[in-house]
């Protein structure tokens, strides 16, 4: 069970570049930790993005969600994030996967190679940041020593595996790809496929465990007084495929928050202590919903003596 303070985080998703500076303002002041760049085409740049973003805060830190290995260079990669550090005086955190969505590689015109071929690469990749990041010599490499924090994101057990030895953070974001359906159509994972992916990372983990980082990728925060009939509605939505079909099933998930303020923060807090969930994020349309439950979260903290003094 996690003893930190629980973290929070926006992936922006969508992203109004001619407004990009106060939108970056705006996530700092509504008290969050992270700003995330996912890194999908028909998206903006991930690390211009981040750039920018540093240049108009002073604190909050920044990350990529994940970045797909397959559309990245090493040596180029490397460049980038140490390039977005020093610019931000340490704040990045680098978020690495494997790609899922074939659709894009057809676009980009990068050969589709199947989830093995595509880890043993992502695992060659950490090999090469560390040459990289690690050994750049004083005014080349990153602010921070030996490297930025390295989120990877995934929920196969080979990926998982990988990321409970090599990373900082783990990722895990709930959404498996849905069997028979066309390739980015996709499954919601219930509390206890979840759990058990997460005693999973705890085991692959040993000595490391206590310095990582559990993730989640919320998909939807619903802040209302009615949390049965949003969740309803929700369920209906989304579909009995999508593993989320009912309103018990949508109240259950912890990728879906649904409540008053006070009850969601309830429970995120109930999700750190059963999964080991410590940094919540969600996509850049529920910023402002998130950030009415953060108060909360961090008042029950404070009463539960969890806080961080850092933050």
């Amino acid at each position: 069970m996690s003893t930190r303070g629980i973290r929070f985080g926006v992936n922006f998703r969508e992203a109004d570049l001619d407004d990009w500076p106060r939108y970056c303002r705006d996530t700092e002041r509504l008290g969050y930790d992270t700003l995330l760049a996912p890194d999908h085409l028909g998206h903006p740049a991930p690390f211009g993005m981040l750039a920018a973003a540093a240049a108009a805060t002073d604190h909050i830190r920044l990350g990529t969600m994940v970045l797909n290995n397959e559309f990245w260079n090493p040596a180029l990669l490397a460049r980038e994030a140490a390039t977005v550090d020093r610019i931000s005086r340490g704040r990045l955190e680098l978020g690495l996967g494997l790609g899922h969505m074939k659709s894009e590689f057809e676009t980009a015109g990068i050969p589709w190679r199947g989830h093995a071929d595509r880890l043993a690469a992502l695992e060659r990749t950490l090999g090469e940041l560390d040459r990289f990041l690690v050994d750049g010599g004083p005014g080349h490499g990153p602010a921070q020593r030996p490297r930025p924090p390295l989120l990877i994101g995934g929920h196969g057990e080979a990926t998982l595996r990988l990321a409970a030895r090599r990373a900082d953070i783990i990722g895990f974001g709930g959404l498996v790809q849905r069997r028979g359906a066309p390739m980015g159509v996709f499954h919601v994972e219930g509390p206890d496929d979840v759990l058990r992916r997460v005693d999973f990372v705890r085991e692959q983990a040993g000595g490391r465990l206590a310095g990582l980082e559990f993730n989640v990728l919320v998909q939807n925060v619903t802040v209302t007084d009615d949390a049965e009939r949003a969740a309803a509605g929700l369920a209906a939505e989304y579909g009995a495929e999508s593993g989320l079909g009912t309103a018990a099933d949508v109240l259950a998930s912890p990728f879906v928050l649904v409540g008053t303020a006070g009850e969601i923060a309830a429970e995120i807090t109930a999700n750190r202590d059963r999964y080991g969930f410590d940094y919540v994020c969600t996509h850049g349309e529920h910023r402002d919903a998130l950030a009415r439950v953060i108060p909360e979260v961090r008042r029950l903290e404070e009463a539960a003596g969890r806080s961080d003094p850092s933050r």
